[in-house]
Order: C-alpha cells, then structure tokens, then sequence
C-alpha cells in the first residue's frame, strides 16, 4: 500500500504542471492530492466534452456515423470506469483510491483526447477516418 502511494504521489507530482495551484504542486495531504487528482480529470473531461462536441457538429449530416459516434463514447466512458475500477481494487476502502481512481480516469481521458483530436485533423478523402474534414 506505501508502494502505491508513493508511486501515485510521484506521479502526481510530475503532472504538477497540469494543476494549476501551488496547493497541489506542494500537496502532502491525501485529502488534497485526492482533490488535485479529482480536478485534473475533471479538466481533461471537460476537455474531451468540447471535442467531442465538434465531432458531432461535423457529423451533424451523418445520423448514421454521428450515431455511431454516441455509441462508442458511451461503450467508452463504460470501459473507462470498469478499467479504472479494476486498476485500483487493490487499494479498494482507502484514502487513496480517489487519488488513484482519478489519475487512471484521467490518463484514459487524455488517450481519448488525442484519438478525438486526431479525429478533427483527418484529410479530405482520408477513407481510415470517421471524421470529415473542416471545410
């Protein structure tokens, strides 16, 4: 349990400069890296969510692929919390697996962030991707 901590702590510490606050680069409470952890998932969510929304508006004359589209975030965000459940059931009841939930439900974000974000930049006539290009 000490292992885990240490290594989530250290972890967090190195993405510091995605935290915007001193109070999380110098966190040395559970409660606060829990909060920190928590707040940076939450950005990178939030960051997914706008993406995700320019997705949808190039598909807004594809129904058919904007419905796959919904399909598969919605099979994604499932996989993200049984992945996320499983990567921390080892710490399952304790003060840490908040801090941990979150750093893995963020990491699994921000690999979805750059697939939707190589997604916006397909070329024109790119047949390997879902997304049309901005006109």
């Amino acid at each position: 349990m000490k292992t885990a901590m240490l290594t989530a702590a250290t972890i967090l510490a190195m993405s510091a400069p995605a935290l915007a606050t001193d109070k999380c680069v110098n966190a040395v409470d559970q409660v606060t890296m829990n909060a920190c952890s928590d707040a940076a998932f939450k950005q990178s969510d939030k960051k997914l969510n706008e993406l995700y929304r320019q997705i949808e508006a190039r598909l807004k004359d594809d129904a058919d692929t904007k419905k796959l589209l919904v399909q598969a975030q919605q099979v994604w965000v499932k996989f993200r919390d049984a992945e996320c459940s499983f990567q921390t059931s080892a710490s399952a009841g304790g003060t840490v697996t908040p801090m941990l939930a979150s750093m893995c439900m963020d990491g699994l974000t921000q690999s979805r962030v750059k697939d939707f974000e190589s997604y916006l930049k397909c070329k024109e006539g790119d047949l390997s991707c879902p997304v049309p290009s901005a006109k």
